[in-house]
């Protein structure tokens, strides 16, 4: 084959973009005949592209750049931001904000509007000696909820595109860490998926995520999902004489090849479909990934990505669950508390907004045309109106000032901090919910290999010529036929990209490339001085007549080569007591197949494979079969005919030690509350071995240890149902689950899920690399995969990333899960501690003098600039061992627990008492002049400065306490380890001594002098005695004390989804029907409106996933 020139001008490719995008258009036999008839086959295609079929292309700089000017390069222009003005006017829809703009035009309307029907001097009022100077200063009032509103745009705005800004940048950096392997030159090596051209020769093999066009140049029993891109849900078989076009975007479920990519980037079919879309123009917004869709609806793509058998399993699940036709959608554990949350709290504010409007306005009527007995006049009614707006709008400031304003910005920079942190924990997070749903799991199904094992395998034990080695034996001793079948066995029947380098420092070990168990295998080659690459240049890859990849069903794999006479040589390996059943003869000790009886089986597990297994070894059966010349081509197809009367040659153990660091992960999980079990594809005897070492199973438990088959048996009815009453009886007790299948780990893990025999929904995260396991990452709370072992599939239907694929890195996202728990919570006991005051001190203001002691811009700083203050201190905590120390919330745990809200209650009564005697009193404590006497239009007092002080002081020293919710005494322990928080404190108190000493008018302070200063930091840091005297009050005093937020998340149906996208929940439902809805949605969106979700939504990965489910869509219509 013509090797690439090395000068490449464009005349030399004799093919051209649009022939090749014409082509990739076509399907199975059009694009077979199409080839033919213009080509004559693929490697007149290669020709034209100047590269070789086998050795590719040369793969220099200038090469590259011939290339990417005339096939384009292999990238997709991401979806155009949204720009920081876009955000804002984003931030302007939210309801809240819209109440308070149309507060504010309204006080400024008035203090500018003066009605031409009468005036003050001729429509006489009990309070006309005091409204007619209020007029002049009347304005701050309204700009200053002007200016709140701003504050709270910008910064959910800057915020939102801060993060946004940083995922792109942090998403950029992944993607250009994504590999793919193609030759070049020759040689195998891994190049980014961005510095992919046409014209490149790629491996490919099971897992993968095609990401270019291309066309097949060699396959073995591949098997591809072209239901992103097509809509077809079975899986499509690849050959060279049928269907040959392979597309970008689509997932590889079984086998591997090689292919030639003829299209990238734009080119590709998927860029084709993005550039309809408008890719780079569009403004409609990625669809972000639904939470938890259960895998089992009838219009999951998931089940697709299910080999036939898989899914026919699951579909068993369907067969069960007839009654329920539309599927329900779980809000996240803390999005729907805080939903109950804003519901109960709006609830609280409107009945005390309500009840201060109907008491102004008819203390008013009574007092002007009852007592006083003024008459109405046509004339005046503009005048009357201004006091009964002016006391609307008391009673709107209430109702905002009921609103935790800080809490969007508390979960904004607590998810945000936490993901940032666990980035350098080897977690990746991909969907934001999962980072808090972690913290309330209680049940982790993980994999064995690799991630409670270090995925480093090697050959340890051997049975072979009749004779096991608990150490590997010298090759003299090892007779030259066994020897022979075991190098040409175990040379092409693995895969090729699996090999051994040397290592890379000197000194170290030798480097595993590919899988790992193969590695395994090479490597023992190496051992009995066997040299594998030999035997594999002696047969190369293109001269495997046939191969029956490994998947979870075979449990096995097998390659059939095809010798000159005509005859054919098949060699396989798999699980040892899987294969040694379909073995009828077995090498001796002279390389001679001796009988293998049924009896010599039993014996051989029970002598041979227990023992490893019991050791913790992986146990693999080697074998071959002839088929010999003269007969007719066996049928192929016909798997069950072609893997039966086997010869063994072998049984090797396989030892993969555990993490030395996971038994203490184990401990600490079950010290939390946490159930680990293992689910693994390897024998029962070898999993029971490793979950005694890593700690899953405990001497004295009666925990379980099941096979696929005994767990398929006890779910299943006598009609062959799954049912989850007989899975319940079995799965509070199981800790490994031995020889599963993916179809296995989904049930287990939806059988988890959906049980109800325990008081608490339980929470399940799942771990797992292959693609078959994404349905249980899917259908799991929080699905964990594999960033070094993965595969493309894997990671799409995952949460998680993990980095390292290590356990104790869950372990790490179970600490940040609850930490962003924790951290919320602290913000709320902190906030509506504040907000209880601000709303009794307005209430009993308005009420009783018609006027509020906390002034406008005064609730401006203590209501937006210390809730950003605070929820930047409280919500950037680091996490503690001590988290691991108690058990998971659940589901159905309140937010505000009866600790919380004695704390917010009692630490409130001590402010409003200081406050309500300060303000009855505080002038003959103090000896300064009296503030409630003082003429509206004088300049502020010391009296109402001493007011306002001493609350913000007894805010700042409440912000201490606040950082302990589970009743510790010790406030100040951790407290120097937190920087951002002991620079908040100290900057909100400067701001504070700012404002009240050179504040002046604008905010209603006059200076204050050294002595009142002190008696106001001592009247705050009374706060602190105050929290211990509350810790020392037992909580089973208080059982009047009702938890607040409690409850089970809510469920929509499909069809309440497509009818609101809102996902307003049935809480609020309920509520519909009342004029209450418009805020009630207003307090909703409060609560997601600055969620980092919105910065995460155009991920590569959602981002291409909603793309191909568009398409999909459309493709369907």
């Amino acid at each position: 084959m013509k090797v690439t020139p090395v000068h490449l001008v464009a005349a030399d490719f004799k093919v051209t973009v649009l022939e090749l995008r014409n082509l990739m258009e076509l399907r199975k036999t059009d694009a077979v005949t199409h080839i033919k008839d213009t080509y004559g086959d693929i490697y007149e295609i290669c020709e034209r592209l100047k590269t070789s079929p086998t050795d590719g292309i040369l793969g220099t700089p200038a090469e590259l750049d011939v290339r990417k000017s005339i096939f384009g390069q292999n990238f997709i222009p991401p979806k155009k931001p949204q720009t920081f003005l876009e955000l804002v006017w984003e931030a302007l829809q939210d309801m809240t904000l819209f109440i308070l703009e149309v507060a504010a035009i309204i006080s400024l309307g008035l203090a500018f509007y003066h009605p031409s029907g009468g005036s003050l001097a001729a429509c006489p009022t009990s309070d006309s000696g005091s409204n007619e100077e209020e007029g002049t200063t009347d304005w701050i009032e309204g700009a200053a909820i002007l200016l709140s509103v701003g504050c709270v745009v910008l910064v959910t705005a800057f915020n939102d595109w801060s993060k946004e800004k940083q995922f792109r940048g942090l998403q950029h950096r992944i993607e250009s860490e994504q590999k793919f392997t193609v030759i070049r030159h020759g040689e195998v090596t891994q190049v980014p998926v961005a510095d992919l051209v046409v014209g490149d020769i790629a491996q490919i093999k099971y897992g993968d995520l095609l990401p270019a066009d291309g066309l097949l140049l060699q396959g073995h029993d591949l098997k591809i999902d072209e239901s992103s891109l097509t809509g077809e849900s079975d899986h499509v078989k690849k050959t060279l004489t049928k269907d040959p076009v392979l597309l970008s975007g689509t997932h590889i479920m079984e086998g591997s090849g090689k292919m030639v990519i003829t299209a990238v980037g734009l080119n590709s079919q998927t860029g084709i479909i993005l550039t309809l879309l408008g890719v780079g123009e569009n403004k409609e917004k990625t669809k972000q990934k639904e939470h938890k869709k259960p895998i089992d609806s009838p219009d999951s793509v998931v089940v697709e990505d299910m080999p036939e058998a898989s899914r026919n399993k699951t579909s068993d699940r369907r067969k069960s669950s007839k009654k329920e036709p539309l599927h329900k959608k779980e809000k996240s554990v803390l999005q729907a508390k805080l939903t109950r949350l804003a519901i109960q709290i709006g609830k609280a504010g409107l009945m005390m907004s309500v009840i201060t409007v109907i008491i102004l306005i008819v203390s008013f009527l009574l007092r002007n045309f009852v007592i006083h007995k003024y008459v109405w006049t046509a004339k005046c009614t503009a005048v009357y109106m201004q006091y009964i707006v002016r006391y609307f709008i008391i009673g709107v400031t209430i109702l905002v000032v009921a609103v935790p304003e800080g809490l969007p910005l508390a979960v904004t920079i607590s998810l945000a901090y936490s993901v940032k942190k666990m980035m350098k924990d080897n977690n990746l997070v991909r969907h934001l919910d999962a980072c808090e749903t972690m913290g309330n799991a209680t049940a982790i199904c993980s994999d064995k290999t690799g991630t409670l094992t270090m995925n480093r395998m090697t050959v340890v034990q051997a049975f072979f010529g009749g004779k096991h080695y608990t150490v590997i034996p010298t090759p003299d001793s090892i007779h030259s036929t066994i020897l022979s079948y075991l190098c040409k066995g175990i040379a092409v029947n693995c895969a090729y990209t699996s090999k051994i380098l040397a290592p890379e420092k000197e000194g170290g070990l030798p480097r595993h490339i590919g899988n790992k168990t193969e590695c395994a295998l090479l490597g023992f080659l190496m051992e009995l001085k066997q040299d594998y690459e030999a035997e594999r240049t002696k047969i190369p890859e293109e001269a495997l007549y046939k191969v029956y990849t490994f998947n979870s069903d075979r449990k096995s794999m097998s390659t059939v080569l095809k010798n000159a006479d005509g005859s054919y040589q098949m060699f396989s390996k798999g699980a040892s007591e899987i294969l040694l059943q379909k073995c009828s003869r077995i090498l001796n000790a002279v390389g001679r197949p001796d009988l293998f009886t049924k009896q010599d089986n039993d014996y051989m597990i029970q002598n041979v494979i227990e023992p490893m297994a019991s050791e913790g070894l992986r146990t693999i059966c080697l074998a071959f079969k002839n088929f010999p010349a003269g007969y007719s081509e066996p049928m192929w197809d016909d798997e069950n005919k072609i893997l039966s009367d086997l010869t063994c040659i072998a049984i090797v153990g396989i030892e993969d030690p555990v993490r030395p660091e996971v038994p203490e992960a184990i401990r600490k999980c079950q010290k939390a509350g946490i159930v680990v079990r293992m689910v693994t594809g390897d024998n029962i005897n070898t999993a029971r071995a490793i979950a005694i070492k890593c700690g899953i199973l405990q001497p004295g438990e009666t925990s379980q240890c099941l096979n696929g088959k005994d767990f398929n048996r006890l779910i299943r009815n006598e009609k062959g149902e799954i049912t989850q009453e007989l899975i319940d009886k079995i799965w509070p007790s199981i800790r490994v689950l031995a020889r599963s299948s993916p179809s296995d780990k989904y049930n287990l893990v939806q059988g988890i899920i959906d049980s109800k025999i325990s008081v608490q929904r339980q929470v399940v995260a799942v771990t797992g690399d292959g693609t078959n396991d994404a349905p249980a990452l899917k259908k799991a709370d929080v699905g964990f995969a594999m960033g070094l072992a993965g595969t493309d599939v894997a990671k799409e239907a995952s949460d998680i990333i993990l980095t390292d694929d290590n356990f104790s890195s869950i372990v790490k996202a179970v600490m940040w899960g609850r930490n962003v728990y924790d951290s919320i919570s602290k913000f709320l006991q902190f906030q509506l501690t504040v907000n209880v005051v601000a709303v009794v001190v307005a209430f009993t203001g308005a009420c009783v003098t018609q006027n509020s002691p906390l002034k406008a811009v005064q609730m401006l700083w203590v209501n937006l600039i210390m809730d950003t203050f605070a929820s930047l201190a409280l919500a950037t905590e680091k996490p503690t061992e001590a988290l691991l120390k108690r058990k998971p919330y659940g589901r159905n745990k309140p937010l505000i627990s009866r600790t919380m809200l004695k704390n917010i209650l009692f630490h409130a009564f001590y402010q409003l008492v200081v406050i309500f005697v300060l303000l009855s009193v505080g002038e003959k404590l103090l000896d300064i002049e009296n503030g409630r006497t003082a003429p509206m239009q004088s300049p502020p007092t010391q009296h109402y400065t001493i007011v306002f002080n001493t609350f913000v002081m007894m805010q700042i020293f409440n912000e201490i306490n606040a950082r302990k919710i589970h009743g510790e005494r010790n406030v100040f322990e951790g407290i120097f380890t937190n920087t951002i928080f002991c620079c908040v404190t100290l900057g909100t108190l400067i701001v504070q001594i700012l404002i009240v000493q050179i504040g002046g008018k604008p905010f209603s302070c006059t200076p204050l002098t050294l002595e009142q200063w002190l008696w106001s930091i001592f009247l705050g840091l009374g706060s602190l005695l105050w929290g211990q005297v509350i810790i020392g009050i037992p909580n089973s005093c208080l059982c009047c004390l009702k938890e607040v937020g409690e409850g089970p998340p809510a469920q929509m149906t499909e069809t309440e989804l497509a009818k609101d996208k809102s996902e307003i929940d049935y809480d609020e439902r309920e509520l519909s029907r009342s004029s209450q809805i418009l805020w009630l949605r207003g307090l909703r969106r409060i609560q997601t409106q600055s969620k980092v979700v919105k910065a995460f939504r155009a991920s590569a990965y959602d981002l291409r996933a909603a793309t191909m489910e568009a398409v999909t869509s459309s493709k369907t219509i």
